[in-house]
C-alpha cells in the first residue's frame, strides 16, 4: 500500500520552494494512465459556487504542473507570474450544481479556495527550474494567511488512483474524497458539525489553545512549535515515561520485515530482530513531525521501526502497552499528555480515520485510499 509518506514529499513553508514529488520522487510517473473525470461538489453550504475556486498543482515526475480549467498538463513557467507577482492558476467552479474536470495522471494536491483565490508564486529552484511557492496556511506572513483554503493529496498513474485527505499541516475545510473504480469508497467525511466540534476540541485542550486561529483554521501542533504557539517541550513527559518503561522489559514492533524486540539504555531504544537498529530519545517537536530522530527511511528496517514508534507516541500508547502497533483505536489518545490535535480530527471523522499526523497510517488509521481500476474522482466541500 502507498501511504502519505511516499505518496508525497514535503511543503516547505512561506515563500520558500516547495516541490511535490510522486512516488518515486524524481523519477517519470509510469506511462498510460489514462485522464481521470474529476467532480467537484461544493455542499459546504457557507460558500456558493462563485466564491469557491480550485487548482490543481503538483510534478509530473519531472517538472512542477498544473492542470488548466480545460484539463491540461501544463509545465509552470515563471512567466505566469502576473503583475502582482503572484500566478493565476484558479479554475471556477460551474455557476450552479457539480464541476466535471479531467485529471491527467501526475503527484500533487488539489486546493480549495473559499471567498478570494490564492495567492501562489511561481520561483526558480535551487536549480534554476520553474517551482512554485505553495500556500502556507500556518505561517502568519504567507500571503495566503488570510484566505480560508484546504487541499487533498493524490497521485494518478497506470497503476491507478492514491489518495488522501489531510490535516497533517492544519486543519480548515472539511473535505471528502469519494473513489470509484474496482471499489466504491469514501474518505474524509466529517459528522454533523464536526468542524466546529474539532475548533472547540482543540482550543479547550491545554497547551493547544492557541493553534486556533478565530474561526479559518487550527494549526498542527508542528507547525505551532516552529511559530511559538505551542511548547517545544509539551511531550516531554509522556516521551521520558516511555523511555523508562523499557529500560528493564522487552517493548516489540512487529512490522512486515518481522517482529523486532528492544530495551532501552540511557537516550537509545536499541532493536534486536530482523536487523539491529536504534532510535535515539525523540523530542516534542520529532515526535509531532514523525521526523529527526523519527525519520522513516524506506530500508525496510529502520523505517517501520521508527513509524511505529511515532504513531504510539502521537497516540499515547508506547509507556503503556509493550506489545506495538496496538491496532485497537479506543487505547488511543487516553493520556492527558497526548497530540489532542489528531485525537480531535479522528473523533470528527465519520469513519474515524484521519491524517493528524505523518505516521497515521499506522495499523491503517489514516483517511487514505487508492483503487487499481479507478473510474472518476469525487471531492466534496461537506458542509461548515
Amino acid at each position: 500500500m502507498i501511504t502519505r509518506r511516499t505518496l508525497l514529499g514535503g511543503v516547505a513553508a512561506g515563500a520558500a520552494t516547495a516541490a511535490l514529488a510522486g512516488r518515486a520522487a524524481g523519477t517519470p510517473a509510469r506511462p498510460a494512465a489514462a485522464d481521470l473525470p474529476l467532480h467537484i461538489v461544493n455542499s459546504s453550504g457557507a460558500y456558493a459556487n462563485g466564491s469557491v475556486w480550485i487548482y490543481v498543482l503538483g510534478n509530473d515526475g519531472t517538472r512542477q504542473v498544473r492542470v488548466t480549467p480545460d484539463g491540461k498538463l501544463v509545465p509552470v513557467a515563471l512567466s505566469d507570474n502576473g503583475p502582482d507577482g503572484f500566478t493565476d492558476y484558479a479554475i471556477p467552479l460551474a455557476a450552479t450544481g457539480t464541476t466535471t474536470l479531467r485529471l491527467p495522471p501526475m503527484s500533487g494536491r488539489i486546493y480549495t479556495s473559499l471567498g478570494a483565490k490564492l495567492r501562489i508564486k511561481a520561483v526558480a529552484d535551487g536549480n534554476g527550474r520553474p517551482a512554485l511557492a505553495y500556500p502556507a496556511g500556518w505561517v502568519a506572513g504567507d500571503p495566503n494567511y488570510d484566505v480560508l483554503h484546504d487541499c487533498v493529496e493524490f497521485t494518478h498513474d497506470s497503476g491507478g488512483m492514491y489518495c488522501n485527505t489531510t490535516m497533517v499541516d492544519m486543519f480548515s475545510v472539511p473535505l471528502a474524497l469519494r473513489l470509484t473504480g474496482a471499489a466504491d469508497q469514501t474518505t474524509g467525511t466529517l459528522k454533523d458539525g464536526a468542524r466546529a466540534r474539532i475548533f472547540a476540541d482543540v482550543k479547550a485542550a491545554e497547551g493547544f489553545d492557541r493553534l486556533v486561529v478565530g474561526d479559518r483554521r487550527v494549526i498542527a501542533p508542528g507547525h505551532g512549535l516552529d511559530s511559538g504557539l505551542f511548547a517545544a517541550d509539551h511531550l516531554a513527559p509522556a516521551i521520558d515515561a516511555a523511555w523508562s518503561a523499557y529500560a528493564a522489559k522487552d517493548l516489540t514492533v512487529a512490522t512486515t520485515a518481522g517482529t523486532f524486540t528492544g530495551r532501552t539504555a540511557g537516550d537509545r531504544l536499541t532493536f534486536h530482530g530482523p536487523a539491529t537498529v536504534s532510535v535515539a530519545r525523540p523530542s516534542t517537536r520529532d515526535v509531532l513531525f514523525c521526523d529527526g530522530t523519527l525519520a522513516a527511511p524506506n530500508d525496510g528496517t529502520l523505517g517501520p521501526v521508527a513509524a511505529v514508534l511515532g504513531a504510539a507516541l502521537n497516540r499515547s500508547t508506547l509507556a503503556t502497552h509493550a506489545a506495538q502497533p496496538v491496532t485497537d483505536p479506543a487505547a488511543f489518545y487516553r493520556q492527558p499528555l497526548t497530540n489532542h490535535y489528531a485525537r480531535a480530527m479522528h473523533t470528527a471523522t465519520r469513519d474515524g480515520k484521519a491524517y493528524g499526523f505523518a505516521f497515521d497510517d499506522v495499523a491503517g488509521f489514516a483517511s487514505y485510499i487508492e483503487d487499481h481500476a479507478p473510474r472518476e474522482l469525487t471531492l466534496t466541500l461537506t458542509p461548515f
